[in-house]
């Protein structure tokens, strides 16, 4: 063997003539091998000065202490925000984590989950996609569901008759946290700009709205829900103007998120409009585009370190056959910013 090159792990196994297998229980110091066969592997491990690489280790153990995590678009702050908590709380367990972005691309999305379960990962997390539809597909729940006879998978959405556990948060009372600081200051005419009706969370957001809005007697405009495809700032700046074209504005807006509300923002300064005096923005997520905008936004907070630790929790409690919740709920909460003004004083 030329020892100028890399050895690798099935070098060693060659010329030892055992598997690979074999060397990989040398490594990990497992007895289920013979005296004859360590004594050749272990000479040339010494031969060779090798020394596996983390890869080679972790293929080489029982348990990769590794989760895979599967997020829409990793470039949307809410995904960014969600993922940096998991994996935090991932490595307070002692687990690392390995991150997936499918950029709501379907296929990206399967091959990334077949891609997980043949690393060996001990769970699977899904932040968004599919588990995000309002009607599940029922040939991913397929998928999914054979892989989750061996590895636990965890999303944050639904999959109808999928066997995953579920980590969510509770859209309706979101809007309702938010929709009675609009009404207690004074807001009666109020728009929701963004999101899609084949989204789940969205969904659940448009029901609870109309729902608040006729428990205070206040009439419903359906004008004012204006939905679109994409969850960022051109969403926000394209449903802006298509508010603007009605010639009725509300005196509050709600953006779907925060990477919504920025392009609603500036549709409405380049009309030379200030927020809040002529309108008030509030948004979903809380994110550090929130802190970002002028005036800084109010919002809902999700509670992303508590979202992040309960999804990490579940994965490893999952792991080790431990009896934890099939769903979980998240609570938010209000953060009063500057962005909506009290109509009433």
């Amino acid at each position: 063997m030329d020892i100028r090159k890399q050895v690798t792990i099935y070098d060693i196994a060659k010329e030892a003539g055992v598997s690979v297998s074999t060397v990989s229980r040398v490594l990990t110091s497992n007895a289920n091998v013979s005296k004859e066969k360590k004594e050749k592997v272990e000479r040339l491990i010494e031969k060779y000065d090798y020394k596996p690489n983390a890869l080679a280790r972790g293929l080489s153990e029982t348990k990769s202490n590794v989760i895979g995590i599967i997020a829409s678009d990793i470039r949307n702050p809410f995904y960014a925000t969600l993922f940096v908590e998991c994996e935090k709380a991932a490595n307070e367990y002692g687990y690392r984590v390995v991150l997936c972005n499918s950029l709501n691309i379907k296929q990206l999305e399967d091959l990334q989950l077949e891609n997980l379960e043949s690393q060996r990962v001990e769970a699977i997390v899904q932040i968004g996609g599919r588990v995000d539809e309002l009607i599940s597909d029922s040939n991913y729940v397929e998928r999914v569901n054979r892989i989750a006879n061996k590895i636990p998978i965890i999303i944050t959405g639904k999959l109808d008759g999928a066997d995953c556990y579920q980590v969510n948060l509770d859209e309706g009372k979101s809007m309702e946290i938010m929709l009675e600081y609009l009404i207690s200051s004074g807001h009666k005419e109020i728009a929701l700009i963004g999101g899609s009706k084949d989204v789940k969370s969205t969904v659940e957001k448009q029901f609870r709205f109309k729902q608040v809005l006729s428990r205070y007697g206040i009439k419903y405009r359906e004008e004012y829900i204006i939905e679109g495809n994409n969850y960022d700032d051109s969403g926000g700046y394209n449903g802006m103007q298509q508010l603007f074209e009605l010639g009725d504005l509300p005196s509050a807006i709600m953006a779907i998120n925060d990477f919504t509300a920025v392009g609603i923002i500036r549709a409405i300064t380049q009309r030379g409009m200030s927020i809040p005096q002529d309108i008030s923005v509030v948004s979903f997520d809380n994110t550090f585009l929130s802190d970002l905008t002028i005036p800084r936004l109010t919002g809902i907070d999700y509670n992303y370190e508590k979202f992040g630790q309960k999804i990490i929790e579940t994965a490893v409690g999952a792991i080790k056959g431990e009896d934890v919740a099939r769903i979980s709920l998240i609570e938010s909460k209000l953060v009063i910013k500057e962005s909506c003004i009290n109509i009433n004083q």
